[in-house]
């Protein structure tokens, strides 16, 4: 009766506190909905751009409300101790589980592919610079925060609609020259400002090990959310018969 009882109380407060974020998340998007331009003060400047065109306010309710409703059936079945509740939540945990190392395991099959794939959507895009305002100002902010320049290089810009629109000059930061000065082929040649793929991969790399910490820990976390669910499942399915 003892291991039951605890395993009650830390399945009630592990999804209170599943709950508590959910609702959290929910309570964020939906200030970002209705009042965007105060929240955005929160930001980093270069986050401005993405804001205008990721629904980022719409995931964030999404996502929070299957936490809330992950966190209600969590405490509900433990504390009612119903098993229909319980085989539910275990259920939806078990997917995401699922869902995530299928995930993972197409990242690492596709990981030396991803250069290629990223190469293949990017170039097309970089093309359109400067007549697609929404390309546009992707690319800006992102050569911008990350000081890069374009996917490989500013080769890249080469016969896109920025370039030949204006006397083939490259964007501003793909040259590291004094404001005023025009980022023609030999400034971008000599500046050597690297592509924004070389960055992202040597961010990535730095934050390897956060990224990691923080997946293992959402895996231990659901692991143990499904065996507290299944043992008071079972428990309660023998004290029935």
């Amino acid at each position: 009766m003892g291991c039951f009882t605890f395993a009650k109380f830390t399945m009630v407060v592990i999804n209170l506190l599943i709950l508590v974020g959910g609702a959290s998340l929910v309570a964020i998007g939906t200030w970002v909905l209705i009042d965007g331009s105060s929240f955005i003060k929160f930001l980093v400047p270069f986050m401005t751009n993405y804001t205008k065109h990721a629904n980022v306010p719409v995931f964030f309710i999404c996502l929070g409300s299957v936490m809330v409703l992950l966190g209600i059936l969590g405490c509900c079945g433990a504390q009612k101790e119903s098993k229909c509740l319980l085989i539910m939540f275990f259920s939806i945990i078990m997917i995401i589980f699922i869902s995530e190392m299928a995930a993972g395991i197409v990242a690492l099959v596709y990981s030396s592919d991803t250069k290629e794939i990223l190469r293949n959507w990017a170039l097309p895009v970089l093309k359109k610079y400067g007549k697609e305002e929404v390309f546009t100002d992707l690319w800006n902010s992102t050569m911008t925060t990350l000081r890069c320049c374009g996917f490989n290089n500013y080769t890249d810009f080469s016969e896109s609609y920025f370039y030949e629109q204006n006397g083939r000059l490259y964007p501003p930061t793909c040259c590291r020259t004094p404001a005023g000065y025009p980022c023609v082929e030999e400034n971008a040649f000599f500046s050597h400002v690297v592509g924004c793929y070389k960055k992202i991969v040597s961010g990535v790399q730095m934050n390897i090990n956060l990224v990691s910490a923080v997946a293992i820990g959402v895996t231990a976390i659901e692991l143990a959310a499904m065996a507290l669910a299944i043992y008071l499942y079972c428990y309660l399915d023998d004290k029935a018969t």
